[in-house]
């Protein structure tokens, strides 16, 4: 009997597809067409089993679409700008180049030792000049439709590296990679794009996604867009010459009647004025410094400590003219509304906990209709469910619901011209602009005559200098070299300056599924034709931590093409999955936390397949997966079964027509063919409807162990082949090398690339015995196994039965029976 032998298989079916090449596919509009796609990974360090994991089930879902007659796209490249390379270039005195495309290479070696399906003549990197390009190409056609511009902007900011930091690189105020370095905050001219432009349009497309991608994901965007409707109240500066009025935006204009104080963000222009020449100024100075460099996230909000200091001066609340204190808080952002806000701590958390830790006065504005009226000195949280109280304490307003308030105040504060009505969003333009070598040159020059000067498109790319030196300190490496720096005009042929700022590497991954359907094109990014055919993506998967910036962005880019004419659709995205981690020890699964199983050693120890299996197999896709090596023991032993089961039989076999006759069968052979097209039909509808990919092979090892007796006691060969090849094909997306060996053990001369997924036979799938819910008064009281189509005579008397059913009815008469065959009893008791 011979071995299975996974290195030996797996090579051989590896080559004789890309020999064949089985999954190259073009557009064809005779035949639907299925875009499935993994997120594009950053080629860094080397691929482990939580990588596999993601690319496993693509590949899965890539391999059963084939199977059903799909012209599947399934294509792969890398995401390979980014400051990761250049940082590693630096340390190991290399250039980005050579250090990324050496990451490429083994990763591409990895990903084909385990067989997945892609389209290799597809691949993209997006550092070559190639691709780049057209992010250059899109650029500009944003900055001649006013989506590219260039302002100052307060940033995080690095003296060390001489580069933007984003907010998750400030650690405890200090640069991530240089813990000696405190962090600055900034202003310096950026490039934006203006995705506040879109914000409408991003907020109600999330509509077109609903139930298609995972809600946790359109929560999120829906939060990070962050719509608000309210009013903007100017402020007046009291006792101050020449400071203009604080503008506050609120969403709760009723409650400005209980304002106790307005506080600033650390970063609002005005505080600085407001501190100055006070006997505080030095103290107040160093407490924002410090305030400013521990700037709290947006995310942490609502559990951070709060803190603050009063700056002396005090703003007129138009309503009543009273005088509040002005104060500065690290709780208000810069980033959110004006950066300033009316403190109501009596109806919000934030402003609750703030004034009750600085003994600011709390007052009720808002009582509620349906309890007990609140006391301020009472109150151990604020009341903000405004939909159910009534204004008091509030001038001629008293008496008023929040919504009637809402409204007059806002209407009375645009006549009075100190106030409007406004719609602001969370969602800020996008700062794309980086002070490093290794990422997209942004296509501009600057001319002393003619200002910021587009560079044509017959000159793109702007490609990155080779000699660039690569410091990792003193400012973006592209400004230290003459020969890309200094250049000519495009308008007037004078002496210019190109711009040394990089493009963010999110502007790479935003469109870079678009090129895969034309990733050889020469004149455009791509052939709008040939996207209209594959687009919108049917299946993308990836991880939950993409969920805001990758998505959104691509969601922007989409939008923007649209606009340009390149595209039809309004999403990108049709579907979208987010799997679950692989952890080991408890820790997801990272170079960082020592953890990993490298996936090129477990190719070399079990074989891809078995890799493959196991990931699928330990839990639903979307669950985290606790490595065991236990557990990858199991799925090597189950393989080898299927192996020596299949050896045994397939030389008597070879020559055998598969069929079968259920009428003529013996009860044997009807209760094999029963439990194999029953495992088939729930195995298509995991695949297809559920991916429940772990019940899928559960049920394929259930198959086994029921047919492995009645195969060897002997059935008739037709039926024995059929029931192997039934096994061998609902194995073949999951564990495809060792499918299409046994598939050719089986006598079958053609690959399992040229077989369709097998249709099961809709009577024998039929299930034996259902489970029926026996409800008394509509709650369950039971559950009853029974024969399906069991009818209501003989299913009553069952039900009554039950001890628990009859637990409930006792004493009672049974008024109605509600019954829904094959699932539901429904006894009404009074």
């Amino acid at each position: 009997m011979a071995e299975y032998n996974p290195q030996e298989i797996e090579a051989k079916w590896q080559k004789r597809w890309a020999e064949a090449r089985v999954f190259e596919t073009e557009t064809d509009p005779s035949r639907p067409k299925y875009y499935t796609l993994e997120m594009l990974p950053y080629p860094s360090g080397t691929l482990h089993m939580g990588h596999m994991r993601n690319y496993t089930i693509g590949d899965v879902v890539a391999r059963v679409k084939r199977m059903r007659g799909f012209n599947v796209l399934h294509p792969m490249g890398w995401d390979a700008f980014g400051l990761p390379a250049e940082n590693a270039a630096i340390k190991n005195n290399t250039h980005p180049r050579i250090w990324t495309n050496s990451n490429i290479a083994e990763f591409q070696r990895v990903l084909r030792r385990f067989g997945f399906s892609y389209d290799w003549r597809r691949e993209i990197s997006t550092c070559e000049p190639e691709y780049y390009r057209w992010n250059q190409w899109f650029f500009l056609r944003m900055l001649e439709r006013g989506l590219a511009y260039r302002k100052k902007s307060r940033v995080n900011w690095c003296p060390k590296c001489c580069t933007v930091l984003a907010n998750e690189q400030v650690v405890n105020g200090y640069c991530w990679r240089h813990e000696d370095t405190l962090v600055e905050s900034r202003e310096i001219e950026q490039w934006f794009l203006k995705t506040t432009q879109y914000a409408e349009q991003l907020l109600d497309d999330l509509k077109q996604l609903e139930g298609t991608w995972p809600e946790r994901v359109i929560t999120m965007q829906r939060n990070w867009i962050g719509k608000s409707i309210g009013a903007r109240v100017k402020f007046a500066v009291a006792d101050v010459a020449g400071v203009e009025p604080i503008e506050v935006f609120t969403t709760r204009i009723d409650t400005i009647y209980g304002a106790s104080a307005i506080i600033l963000a650390p970063a609002h222009p005005l505080v600085l004025k407001l501190i100055a020449g006070s006997p505080q100024q030095e103290d107040a100075e160093a407490t924002l410094a410090r305030m400013r460099q521990a700037s709290v996230k947006a995310e942490d909000l609502a559990t951070a400590e709060k803190e603050g200091f009063f700056t002396g001066c005090y703003a007129i609340n138009p309503f009543n003219q009273e005088k509040l204190p002005i104060w500065v808080g690290n709780f208000v952002l810069m980033e959110y509304g004006t950066g300033a806000i009316m403190a109501v701590p009596a109806h919000d958390q934030r402003d609750f906990e703030f004034c009750r830790k600085y003994g600011l006065p709390i007052r009720v504005v808002v009582q509620p209709e349906d309890s007990e009226p609140l006391v301020p000195e009472k109150m151990t949280g604020p009341f903000d469910e405004h939909q159910h109280g009534r204004l008091v304490n509030s001038g001629p307003y008293n008496g008023l619901s929040v919504d009637e308030a809402i409204l007059a105040m806002s209407t009375h504060a645009q006549a009075k011209g100190f106030g409007q009505r406004e719609t602001i969003f969370r969602l800020k333009d996008w700062g794309i602009s980086r002070q490093r070598y290794w990422g997209t040159p942004i296509p501009v020059v600057y001319c002393a005559k003619d200002g910021i000067v587009p560079v044509p498109d017959n000159d793109l790319p702007v490609v990155l200098p080779e000699n660039a030196k690569l410091t990792g300190e003193g400012g973006s490496p592209l400004a230290a070299t003459p020969e890309f720096v200094n250049t000519t005009c495009p308008k007037c042929d004078g002496a210019a300056r190109r711009e040394t700022d990089t493009m963010d590497t999110f502007v790479d991954s935003s469109w870079y599924f678009y090129r895969y359907c034309d990733p050889h094109n020469d004149k455009a990014p791509f052939d709008s034709a040939k996207v209209a055919y594959w687009f919108p993506i049917d299946q993308y998967i990836g991880g939950i931590e993409h969920a805001i910036l990758h998505l959104l962005y691509s969601r922007f880019w989409c939008k923007v093409m649209r606009d340009l004419g390149l595209i039809q659709h309004d999403e990108p995205i049709a579907r979208l999955f987010a799997q679950g981690m692989v952890l080991k020890d408890g820790k997801a699964m990272s170079k960082s936390h020592g953890n990993v199983v490298g996936a090129m050693e477990m190719a070399e120890q079990y074989g891809a397949d078995v890799g493959r299996l196991y990931t699928l197999f330990a839990t639903q896709p979307e669950r985290d997966l606790e490595w065991s090596e236990e557990s990858i023991e199991g799925s090597w032993r189950f393989l080898n079964k299927i192996y020596r089961l299949i050896d045994r039989h397939a030389t008597s076999l070879r020559g055998v027509k598969s069929s079968f006759h259920a009428a003529v069968a013996t009860e044997q052979e009807k209760a094999l063919l029963r439990r194999t097209h029953q495992a088939l039909r729930r195995v298509t509808q995991d695949f297809e409807a559920r991916w429940h990919f772990n019940s899928a092979i559960a049920l394929i090892m259930d198959l086994y162990n029921e047919s492995h007796a009645p195969l060897e006691q002997g059935v008739r060969p037709e039926i024995a082949k059929h029931v192997l090849e039934m096994l061998t094909l609902m194995l073949a997306p999951m564990t495809p090398h060792i499918a299409e060996e046994l598939w050719e053990m089986l006598g079958h001369t053609e690959g399992l690339s040229a077989t369709s997924w097998p249709a099961f036979d809709l009577e024998l799938a039929r299930d034996e015995e259902v489970e029926v819910v026996v409800q008394v008064n509509g709650r369950v009281r039971a559950r009853l196994k029974v024969a399906v189509g069991l009818a209501e005579a003989d299913l009553i008397p069952k039900a009554l039965a039950e001890p628990a059913v009859a637990q409930h009815i006792n004493g009672k008469r049974v008024v109605k029976q509600i019954v829904v065959p094959d699932k539901l009893v429904n006894l009404v008791v009074a």
